[in-house]
């Protein structure tokens, strides 16, 4: 039986879920999306990633067509209705259907196209804990505005297949001789026993899982700060991390063929490993937000 998806107002089988060809988002990738994890049945840290959902709709000039309340009710009923206790969700806005391909779209009367869907999250592989992940540094080749999670990734796609391609898990991205994140994820180093992300610019979207291991090493006084990360400080680093959504925190233990610190995942990475997890069974049991 389909999976349970919401489109424009209706809840039906995701199989049977279409919308048009001249849809702006099929036609120029002319909307933004969230990516929302649920524990538990529970949705992950819902109000920051709707918060962020609501500037990248303001970025690219589309109303909320949605309230906040309303989402709530979307998001839960799906969760409730597919089935695993972990899922994805995967919530998308587009600026909707013109009557004619046009780039222009002011004064354009029309709603917004309106897409949910959810599916489970699969166990987390005990190896990429134990063993860590190969990347490669990559020309950033991205759009200047990469603060919008938008749904335009084609150059997030090719960089990944090309880090895929040379054998490895990730592609970290450098820009003016500086490396921002990953493909698809939001990137942390470890130097002399602090953890350094690079500050928040249009240069990289603003992960809600970065946020929120930057709350939890506060919380826990593991030092830490948002600094640019220059490719030799990159190279130079006792440990590299990737964070996003689903795959919460992964270790970089080789970058571009050399090992990363002893070439295994570092002991903060485990300790904050442990932090996020008991975050997480404490998020589950509802004692926190």
């Amino acid at each position: 039986m389909s999976a349970l998806c919401y489109l424009n107002g209706a809840y039906l089988p995701l199989d049977q879920a279409c919308v048009s060809v001249m849809d702006r988002g099929f036609l120029f990738g002319d909307g933004v999306y969230e990516v929302i994890p649920a524990y538990g049945r529970r949705l992950f840290r819902l109000a920051a990633h709707l918060a962020r959902l609501e500037n990248s709709l303001h970025a690219i000039r589309i109303d909320p067509p949605v309230a906040y309340d309303e989402w709530r009710k979307i998001l839960e009923r799906l969760v409730d209705e597919n089935p695993g206790e972990d899922q994805s969700v995967y919530l998308q806005v587009t600026r909707g259907v013109f009557p004619k391909r046009d780039h222009a779209f002011a004064g354009q009367p029309v709603q917004p196209t309106v897409f949910a869907m959810s599916t489970p999250i699969p166990e987390p592989d005990p190896a990429l804990a134990e063993q860590g992940i190969a990347a490669v540094t990559l020309d950033d080749i991205r759009w200047s505005y990469c603060h919008i999670k938008a749904v335009t990734l084609l150059p997030n796609a090719l960089l990944r297949q090309e880090a895929v391609d040379a054998g490895a898990g990730e592609a970290i991205l450098i820009r003016d001789g500086e490396a921002t994140e990953g493909a698809a994820s939001n990137l942390f180093i470890v130097r002399s026993g602090r953890l350094i992300t690079p500050p928040k610019s249009p240069r990289l979207l603003p992960g809600i899982t970065r946020d929120l291991v930057l709350e939890l090493a506060r919380a826990h006084g593991i030092p830490s700060e948002e600094a640019a990360i220059p490719v030799e400080a990159l190279r130079e680093a006792d440990e590299i991390w990737v964070t996003s959504s689903t795959r919460e925190i992964v270790p970089v233990t080789r970058l571009d063929g050399e090992p990363v610190g002893d070439g295994r995942p570092g002991p903060l990475f485990a300790r904050m490993r442990e932090i996020y997890r008991e975050y997480k069974e404490a998020f589950r049991r509802g004692e926190v937000d």
